[in-house]
């Protein structure tokens, strides 16, 4: 911990903080869940062709660069959902028929993975969200746990420690530019000139990180003052805040890094809201929610490919930002499983069945594109069995397992 003016900031696991362990030993297993609710659409996305020579796709083409760390899945979902879009706050929990009258969800993954681990982490789990405290987490006993979904306010409970007074001059201080590490230089330059060689290149990282998403929530921040262009059409229907959906999920996909390098968590699940009105994109002019609706209509479509590359690219330059970023024996993505998907495989017709699902990292097989049954689908809950067997969580099942997905 660096602390200067009363507030304080989170380190990195150094292996210098852990005299006793092992040299080479190996950094803990996490896992991250990212859910876009409106789906994908599933054209643009499905290879014809299934094994390691899939051929690309409109969306693949995008995650080229981690065609290596990626697999692809089809024909997985959970059994006995529907409720149009309730099926989203079962996506992590598969409980059955999701909206019915005396509906009571189950415990999600992330939770049964954060209660399996206990405070091993100051943060057991960390459940996010582009628009409101709307999450896809439940406890045991059905309670959704509330996402936090402003970036600023995620960084100062994640890395800041400080009496409110304090942290608010921090936030000021930020917007006006100027960097927390600012203060902290003497400290950070004593701790560098200390630190083993291993420790300096995961400092000179971590704070190259900070700095970034320093200027990535300031760069945010300064637009609320800015005018907007005048535009020669009416005024979206919109909230303005809220459009912009790919910078939202953005500056929350770039924070994930920083938990992970911290080990303030080890279990993280973001979910992308479908009710974001017309989203900032260029060529969209209608609302996310509708144009998932195409009903094959070629031109809703076409505004829909647009918000949905904007979504993947943001995923795959997560996946960059994991791949680059190092530690003991491998990179943070070797030792973070990622999973994106959808709980809807059509959501223009609000099917849950044939989930897109993407598996990153973890250590997997990686590299190929895995087509289960279309008709009779694999329980999604197979491949959350496997997670856990990667996080050395022992578990025989989970909600509507049948066993550990295999490829």
């Amino acid at each position: 911990m660096l602390k200067a003016s009363g507030v304080g900031l989170a380190l990195p696991f150094l292996e210098s903080m852990s005299p006793l362990q092992a040299k080479n030993a190996q950094p803990p297993r996490r896992a991250v869940f990212l859910c876009n609710t409106l789906g994908l659409h599933a054209p643009a996305l499905f290879p014809k062709k299934v094994g390691r020579d899939y051929e690309t796709t409109d969306y693949l083409r995008l995650l080229k660069e981690h065609r290596k760390d990626l697999t692809l899945f089809s024909g997985l979902s959970h059994p006995g959902q529907g409720g149009e879009h309730q099926c989203e706050m079962t996506w992590l929990s598969a409980a059955f028929n999701p909206g019915m009258d005396g509906f009571r969800n189950s415990i999600s993954i992330d939770q049964f993975m954060a209660s399996k681990l206990g405070y091993v982490t100051r943060f057991p789990s960390v459940s996010l969200s582009s628009d409101g405290p709307k999450s896809q987490s439940y406890t045991g006993s059905g309670v959704m746990i509330p996402a936090e979904f402003r970036p600023s306010r995620l960084f100062a409970r994640m890395f800041l420690r400080g009496k409110p007074s304090e942290l608010a001059r921090q936030k000021q201080k930020l917007g006006d530019g100027r960097s927390i590490l600012d203060e902290l230089m003497e400290q950070t330059k004593a701790l560098l000139k200390s630190a083993t060689a291993a420790d300096r290149a995961s400092l000179e990282e971590y704070f190259e990180s900070v700095r970034d998403a320093e200027k990535q929530m300031a760069e945010a921040q300064a637009w609320i003052d800015k005018p907007k262009p005048e535009v020669d059409q009416p005024q979206p229907s919109d909230i303005p805040d809220k459009g912009d959906i790919i910078g939202r999920m953005r500056l929350l996909l770039n924070l994930v890094p920083l938990i992970i390098q911290t080990d303030s968590s080890r279990v993280i699940s973001i979910v992308i809201q479908h009710n974001h009105g017309i989203p900032k994109v260029d060529g969209v002019d209608s609302e996310h929610h509708n144009l998932s609706h195409h009903g094959r209509d070629p031109k809703r479509i076409d505004q829909l490919k647009k918000i949905e590359r904007g979504i993947v690219g943001c995923f795959g330059d997560f996946i960059g930002q994991m791949k680059a970023k190092q530690e003991e024996g491998g990179s943070l993505l070797d030792n973070t499983t990622t999973l994106f998907g959808s709980n809807l495989g059509n959501a223009s017709a609000h099917d849950p069945r044939n989930n897109p699902i993407l598996l990153a990292g973890g250590g997997f097989d990686h590299g190929q594109y895995v087509a289960h049954d279309a008709r009779n689908n694999t329980p999604l809950c197979n491949l959350f069995l496997s997670m856990l067997a990667k996080m050395d969580i022992g578990a025989e099942s989970f909600a509507s397992s049948t066993g550990r997905l295999e490829w």
